[in-house]
This record gives C-alpha cells, sequence and structure tokens, in this order.
C-alpha cells in the first residue's frame, strides 16, 4: 500500500440522479511509487535545463510566448486559447450526471483508466451514505461524463469499500480492436493438454487477490543500488539470474510443470491435487530434491 501524506482532496464536484444531488471531493487513490531520475550534465554533475526552441525563428521561446494549435493538414495548425477551451466545458464541468446503473461484470476492465476516492463534501453526508449503500446492496455500478481539467471523461462509480469510487474510463473509439491482433485460432489443441492446463490452474489457484504478497523488487533493487552509491560504496550492478527452460512440446512441458508442482507440495496435497496425472515423470522428479526444483521467488513467497 502507498504510504503518503494525509489525504487532500483535488477537486470537487456533484454526483446528480434523479432529484439527488451529492457534493463531493475527489481523493487520488493510487500513485506510482517508480523511482525517478534527474538528468545531468556528465562533465560537471549539475542538473539540465529543458529548453523549448522554435527551430524557425532559431531562438529559445519562453512558456509565455507559447499557443496551442491543432494540426489540421501538414504542418497547418489551428490555434486555440484556453479561454476558448474553459468557456466549452461550461457549468457542467463539476456535475457527475448520472446516465445509467449496470452490472460491474458487464464492464470490461480495458475501459479502466485512473481511480479516485470520493468523499462526502459540506452538507453530503447522508446523501453520499445512501447512495453508497443503496449501490452496494444493488450491486450495480453507476456510469456518468465528467468534465476533469478541461478533458471529458466517461467514469463509473462504484461502491467500495465502504464508500465510493470513481474511475475515469477510455471512450469506446479509444479502445482498439482485439480483431487486429492475432490470437492463435488457428492452433490445434491436442487430446488431454486442455485437461493438464486446467490442472496447472488448479494448482496454482487462490481464493482471492492479495496485493500485499507482490512487491516491485525491482524497485527495491533500485534504492539499494542508490543508496550502497550515497554511501560511496564501489558498486557492480549485477541483475538476478532467471533460469528458463527450452520449451519443445507443449504436452511435455504441463507434465514437467506439474510434476514440479507436486513435488514442492506434501505428499497428502499432491495425491488430493491429482498426482496420478503425471505418474509417467516421476523419475524426473526423483531426480531432483523438491527445494531444488521450486523457483528462487516462489520459495521466498512460501516462507513468508
Amino acid at each position: 500500500m502507498v504510504q503518503t501524506m494525509p489525504a487532500h482532496a483535488i477537486g470537487s464536484g456533484t454526483i446528480s440522479f434523479g432529484l439527488v444531488s451529492i457534493p463531493i471531493k475527489l481523493y487520488t487513490a493510487a500513485a506510482s511509487q517508480a523511482v525517478a531520475f534527474n538528468l545531468l550534465h556528465a562533465k560537471c554533475g549539475s542538473r539540465i535545463k529543458q529548453q523549448t526552441f522554435c527551430p524557425t525563428c532559431n531562438a529559445v521561446v519562453e512558456r509565455a510566448a507559447l499557443v496551442r494549435g491543432y494540426e489540421f493538414a501538414k504542418d497547418q495548425y489551428a490555434r486555440v486559447t484556453d479561454e476558448e477551451l474553459r468557456a466549452l466545458e461550461g457549468e457542467a464541468s463539476k456535475i457527475i450526471d448520472i446516465a445509467e446503473f449496470v452490472p460491474l461484470k458487464s464492464v470490461d476492465p480495458i475501459y479502466f483508466e485512473k481511480t479516485y476516492y470520493l468523499g462526502p463534501d459540506k452538507g453530503g453526508d447522508k446523501a453520499y451514505r445512501l447512495l453508497a449503500d443503496a449501490m452496494a446492496k444493488h450491486e450495480r455500478v453507476a456510469l456518468a461524463k465528467f468534465v476533469m481539467r478541461g478533458k471529458e471523461s466517461l467514469v463509473l462509480v462504484r461502491a467500495a469499500q465502504g464508500g465510493l469510487m470513481l474511475h475515469t474510463m477510455y471512450f469506446a473509439d479509444e479502445v482498439r480492436s482485439f480483431g487486429e491482433i492475432d490470437r492463435g485460432e488457428a492452433a490445434r489443441i491436442k487430446a488431454g493438454e486442455l485437461e493438464l492446463a486446467l490442472q496447472l490452474i488448479d494448482g496454482l489457484a487462490s481464493e482471492a487477490f492479495e496485493p500485499a504478497k507482490y512487491a516491485d523488487e525491482y524497485r527495491q533493487r533500485v534504492l539499494d543500488l542508490v543508496n550502497r552509491k550515497v554511501e560511496g560504496q564501489e558498486v557492480t550492478a549485477v541483475g538476478p539470474q532467471v533460469q528458463r527452460a527450452q520449451v519443445i512440446d507443449l504436452m511435455d512441458a504441463l507434465k514437467q510443470s506439474l510434476a514440479r508442482r507436486m513435488a514442492a507440495q506434501p505428499p497428502a496435497a499432491a495425491a488430493e491435487a491429482g498426482a496420478p496425472a503425471v505418474a509417467e515423470k516421476k523419475p524426473l522428479a526423483k531426480a531432483r530434491r523438491p527445494e531444488a526444483q521450486v523457483p528462487a521467488k516462489k520459495a521466498q513467497a512460501g516462507k513468508k
């Protein structure tokens, strides 16, 4: 979970449905924790400054001298001012006018863009609580349009964790068709391959998603590297060594994966999971000790 300063509202608005209006505040729900670097001049170590340069005038241009332009033809632009754009937003920019309620399972996650927490603004506690409880009981989410920072967005409001969340979404014409991608339709699945794949999935299945089980190990390695450099240590960066097996036959790969999974489990659990399906691979399982067959990351995860 991201550890940050106390929640600070980044905006306000009003949820409207029927004759009900609920004043709300928006809070950022998540933030990237990727390690950020500044660009330095290698010669002196000073941080460089970015400049906006005009190749026609051969001059550096100050920010105050910049205007927006939409390219309607090659090197031809229609100029648009910030005032003109703000005028198009209108008074509806802070109204989240709910258009319909739909089941959450009917919304493909591909449309989700960014998430915000919604909290009640002054005088909106009861109406906020009513909408959150009603949506949770009805198991439906709300779809609406909302203008944020000058951009009109399709948004989805849902009841979650005892409150309301808002997800900005892509419009239909912003999502590319999967039909453009080769999805391997010409491939033919051999007899038994699907059954083995299902067994492998069952062996790795969990009842629920636990985000705390996963951490950005690369980010931690980068931070460790930076800390050692700050302390003046000599550092030779060596990436993690990942052993990847050569996969020649899909069926054989599935059987070996199951055999390794069974070997990592207690005998009773392995028998319950269906060990007979990989009986022909017993010599492979005996050739190595169980702990040698578990990738390093999984072995560590099992100790937590």
